[in-house]
């Protein structure tokens, strides 16, 4: 329920201020299976504009740092946030994931940290893929890093478009690496 609630309010707020546009939202899967949404991250606001648009409820990985504040941490973890250890190999969270993927989607971001390109990008979305058995849906943010740039601590008023696609060209032969590529080519071409 909080989920839901919170999700309504980051929608209305995108809407209002930001002329938030979605694109593909008949992407998802139609069975509720779990699946991986994989995006671009440029923007503190990325993971509400990609999750407000998603009509499945999604389970996150955020970095641990924004579970330091009680209040704070504890609102994320009923929003179905798990705190991840960047730049480390979280094991622990790697299988927490696996086993959530059973049941629930995730949202990720391939490069890790925010940044304006897709140049730099990590194989966990492979990884997950490939071993949970579970489809890949890419999603684009365009305009959220002039919005809210990193760094900045006000929003400026301007569009943000999220579009949805289905990584439909991922095999069983695929390593890790190889599915990591083409969900971030996907996302490049959206």
């Amino acid at each position: 329920m909080i989920y839901e609630i919170s999700k309504n309010i980051a929608l209305l707020i995108l809407k209002l201020f930001f002329k938030i546009e979605y694109v593909g939202r008949d992407s998802f899967p139609k069975d509720k299976r779990p699946f991986i949404l994989a995006s671009n991250h440029a923007s503190n606001i990325d993971p509400f504009a990609v999750g407000a648009g998603c009509p499945h409820q999604l389970t996150y990985l955020a970095k641990e740092e924004l579970f330091k504040n009680k209040l704070g941490g504890a609102y994320l973890k009923r929003l179905n946030v798990i705190p991840l250890q960047r730049g480390k190999n979280d094991l622990k969270t790697m299988r927490l994931a696996l086993g959530l993927l059973k049941t629930r989607s995730l949202l990720i971001f391939p490069q890790g940290t925010r940044s304006q390109d897709l140049d730099s990008f990590k194989s966990g979305v492979g990884f997950l893929s490939k071993k949970a058995g579970v489809p890949v849906v890419a999603a684009r943010i365009e305009g959220s890093g002039q919005v809210l740039p990193k760094g900045a601590r006000f929003f400026k008023s301007g569009r943000v478009k999220v579009t949805y696609s289905p990584v439909d060209t991922i095999t069983e032969l695929d390593s890790y690496e190889d599915i990591a590529v083409k969900v971030v080519e996907k996302i490049k071409s959206l």
